[in-house]
Parts: C-alpha cells; structure tokens; sequence
C-alpha cells in the first residue's frame, strides 16, 4: 500500500508540474513501481494523475511545458548515423551525473564534524560562489548576467530549443547545471534530478549538433532538433526509463514529429548506461549502497544472500565409471536416491546418472552389463555449480535445464567433486535466507528506535591488509561497537548477506548501521 501511495504522488506531481499526465503514470509504474502494471497499480495512478492534471491545468492552463517554433524531423537519412552517437554521449553524461551526484554526497556524509543541518547551508555558500562565478564566464563570451543555472531553466531550453544560443554558451551551461544540482542534492538541499536531467540534456544535445557543423558544414544538423532528442536520453541514461522519456517529451512538447530517431537514442542511451551502471539508476543506487538490491522494482530474491557451500550436501554418494546398469539397478533400489555422482579411475567427477538415464537405457533395450560410461551425462554437458555461488543463480540453472541435483566442484579443479547440491536443499536455503534477514531487521528496528536521531548508514571498502581481512565475522565481530549491525557486503557485482560464517575479503563493500559517535570505532574495528 505504501509503494502503491507513493507512486500515486510521483504521477501527480508530473502531472502537474509538467502537464504530462501520460508520462506521470508510465513513471509511476516504470519507475516507482517498477514495471508492474497490474491493473490494481495502474487504476489508483491514473486516476492520481488525471486528479493532478485538471488541478494543474485550471491553476497554470492547459499549456505544453516547452514551445517548439519549429517543425523538427528527419532531413536526410545521414541523421541516423548521428543520433546513436548522441544516444552513447547522453549514456555517458547519465553516468557521470549519477556518479558526480553520489561523490558529492559521500564528500558531505564523510563531514563528521558539522551537524546535519549546516551541510545544506555549506552548499548553499558553494552554489553562491558558482552564482559569483558564472557571470564572470559569460560576460568573456558576451552573455548576460543571469544564473540560468539556478532555476528549472525551460526558459533556456526554449531557447537552445529555437537555436538562439552559441556553442560555448550551452557548454559552459552543461558543466555548471551539472556541479550545481549535483552540490545542491549531495549536500542534503532540497531539489530533484528530473529537470536538472532534461536541462543538461538539451544542452548536450545542442552541443552536439553545433559540433558537427562546425567539423562537417555540409551537415546542417539543426541544434533543437538534438537538444529535444537529448534531453529525454539524459533522462532515460539517468533513471533507466525509456518509455517514460519518450512519453514525457512528447507531452512536454506536444510534437511527435521526431518519434524514429528519439526512439533510436533513447534505447542506445538506456542500454548503455544500464550496462556502465551494473543495472543501477539515479534512484535505486542509494538503496543498493544501504544493501538493498532491487530487481523490477521489488527486493531481490533472498536466496541470493545464500551461498551454495551453506546447504550443499558434503558427502555426496558416488559410483565408479565401471559400474554396471546391473548394480547401478540395486544401488537405486538401496538407497531410493534418484542419481548419483559418477567417478573415474583416478576419482575425479566424470559426469552423472539418473534413475531417467538408466530408464532410457533399458527401454532402448541395452544389457544389463553396460557400463554406466555408456548411459550418463559426461562433460561437455555436465552442469555444475560452485561453493562460493548464490543458491538463488544455482536454482534458476537447475529450473531452466529441469536438473534434480548439480554436483558442486571446486572453481580451480572442475574434476574435483566437493558435494552436492539438490532441490530439496532449497527449502533449507530458503529457511536459511528468512532467518538471516529477519535478525538484521529485527536488529535494525531495535538500533533505530533506541537511537532514533544518532544512528546513521555507513559504508566501508576493504583494501588488502586491513585488519579483518581473511577473518570471518564472528571472530571479528567481538571488537565491534555494541548494536552496531552489518546490513550487507557487496563483492564482486553481488550481494552478500553477512553472517558469523562470512569470510571479509578485500575490495568488499560493506553496509553497516552503527550510532553515529560509534562510527569511527567501527571504520578502526574493520582497517585496524
């Protein structure tokens, strides 16, 4: 119900705001909700945004967020060549946004010695100097003295968008939207990333059209036609939503003259940034970086807290490569298992057979003399899954192939069979996963209610020699701050859910909530 109000308020407030209620509800169920567009969702956040809407419509009038003097397409097929160009420098401009936006952040929250509220008011200083700063540029270019960057800026987009500005104008626009929203947000100020990203988007779509004319004049590229294409890529690059920016550009704008090539970039430019951002957005990293994963929206699946080496089963019954289907008949019928690891002479894992395996082979009619080289599945073909590997990426191998068990070999000797893991071993998994994260939450809720206005996130990177590197974290654990309480470890692009048994490992991210004057005893506890 929470997630569901709070979408309801996202398609309002664009909906109002920009007078795009189609693209408030597609952000609500893209975005907030992440792609589930049920209809229980999609009714209450239609309706929010219409609501919203006619509000917004009666207060401000029923007017397109920007005015577009010109009739903007396609002038030669040449085109197609230029915006996916555009589409990899929005990705690249997203990411850095996103990048900048959090380094400033983490600039501000490592500033232990200020209270909470002065941060805010050290930006402010900061985004006053920029103030200082920026009429200073634009006079050397023969600009007027106005901070374009302070405001929402559909004044300069509209601009930009009716090719009225020069090329070192909009650059130097670019770079300082970026710096300014970027203090403003990480120093705790108020202020989203929605228009910033269309501000700066048009701005490097207009860049980019200018430089190319100036290297190729025979392309005659028009300066708005890109700035209109790049601000919904920023956008999709930003926050990982492509039907969202092309919806929102169309209502802010009221023109779907460009649909083919605004499709193009926008593609281009969530694709990649996807890929550079490991899946993250603008607004789900924050989660991430406090140890909550998301996948479509929703908290990812809690057996990928679970590695396959805590519920595998370490004796795993074997039978030599030689055997006979004849014995292999009695050594099913004893011990009611329903396959078995098969081994050479040398006792390395050569593959496995099954109760179907050696069903298929009678059926076709082979003796009973057959060796079990000759009905089971061997390498190439084998499956395996490794100690150190999520139970939740073993379950989906296993589901996708309709495997029974996977035997469990060591990543630097494939041969060397180690246990075995099985589909009943799930249910232990499972119950596993369910117990960690309800003494983590449990913990948390007590840590936060007792210190409700003391207790903060923190995160810490391991580097090689620090002192709890190589131990687990119940031997670590003792020298920690009381009701200090380890959320998460991000290593190697995955998330680990620590528990007495978790090994710390350099370059592990880690999660923690700890009282905010117990916070550096913890950094000192972890680096030594």
């Amino acid at each position: 119900r929470v997630s569901n109000l709070v979408a309801c308020g996202a398609a309002g407030g664009i909906a109002a705001t920009f007078n795009a209620p189609i693209a408030g509800v597609i952000f609500a169920l893209e975005v907030i909700l992440g792609g589930r567009f049920s209809v229980r969702y999609f009714s209450s956040v239609v309706v929010s945004a219409v609501a919203a809407s006619v509000v917004g419509r009666v207060v401000f009038g029923d007017i397109p967020g920007f005015v577009i003097p010109f009739e903007y397409g396609i002038n030669s097929l040449w085109e197609f060549a230029f915006y996916p160009l555009l589409g990899v420098l929005a990705a690249l401009l997203g990411v850095f946004f996103v990048r900048l936006l959090y380094a400033s952040e983490d600039l501000f929250d490592d500033w232990k010695q200020v209270p909470e509220w002065f941060k805010p008011a050290v930006g402010g200083v900061l985004l006053g100097a920029l103030a200082l700063a920026y009429p200073l540029a634009m006079n050397v270019i023969q600009w007027h003295r106005m901070p374009q960057v302070f405001n929402v800026g559909y004044d300069i987009i509209e601009t930009v968008l009716a090719n009225q500005m020069a090329l070192a104008v909009v650059l130097a626009l670019l770079v300082l939207k970026l710096i300014a929203t970027s203090l403003t947000l990480g120093s705790g100020g108020s202020g989203g990333v929605f228009a910033p990203s269309l501000f700066m988007g048009a701005m490097l779509g207009a860049a980019f059209a200018m430089t190319v004319n100036l290297l190729f004049p025979e392309a005659g590229l028009l300066p708005g036609a890109y700035a209109l294409v790049g601000m919904a890529a920023v956008f999709a690059a930003a926050a990982h939503a492509p039907i969202t920016a092309v919806l929102i550009l169309f209502e802010l704008t009221g023109d779907y003259r460009i649909i083919l090539p605004l499709m193009l970039t926008v593609v281009v430019a969530t694709l990649l940034a996807q890929h550079l951002l490991h899946g993250e957005s603008i607004y789900t990293l924050k989660l991430t970086r406090r140890g909550v994963r998301l996948q479509k929206g929703r908290d990812i699946d809690i057996l990928q807290s679970v590695l396959v080496k805590e519920v595998m089963t370490h004796n795993a019954q074997t039978v030599p490569l030689d055997m006979t289907l004849s014995d292999l008949v009695d050594m099913f019928a004893r011990t009611h298992h329903h396959g078995f690891m098969v081994l050479d002479e040398r006792g390395k894992l050569w593959g496995v057979v099954t109760v179907g395996d050696l069903e298929e082979a009678l059926e076709k009619g082979k003796s009973l003399d057959t060796k079990v080289e000759g009905v089971g599945t061997s390498w190439p073909h084998l499956k395996v899954a490794f100690p150190d590997a999520p139970i939740g990426e073993t379950l989906a191998q296993m589901g996708a192939r309709g495997l029974g068990r996977m035997p469990v070999v060591s990543r630097d000797d494939p041969y060397h069979l180690i246990g075995l893991i099985r589909r009943q071993d799930m249910i232990q998994a499972y119950d596993l996963a369910l117990t960690r994260r309800a003494e983590i939450q449990h913990r948390t809720k007590r840590l936060e209610e007792s210190h409700a206005e003391g207790a903060e996130f923190v995160e810490i990177f391991l580097n090689e020699g620090d002192k709890v590197v190589g131990k687990t974290v119940q031997k670590a654990a003792p020298q920690f701050p009381p009701d200090s309480v380890l959320i998460s470890i991000r290593r190697d692009g995955r998330l680990v859910v620590p528990h007495g048994s978790t090994v710390f490992q350099p370059g592990d991210h880690i999660t923690a909530f700890v009282r905010t004057e117990d916070a550096e005893k913890l950094f000192h506890c972890l680096h030594g």
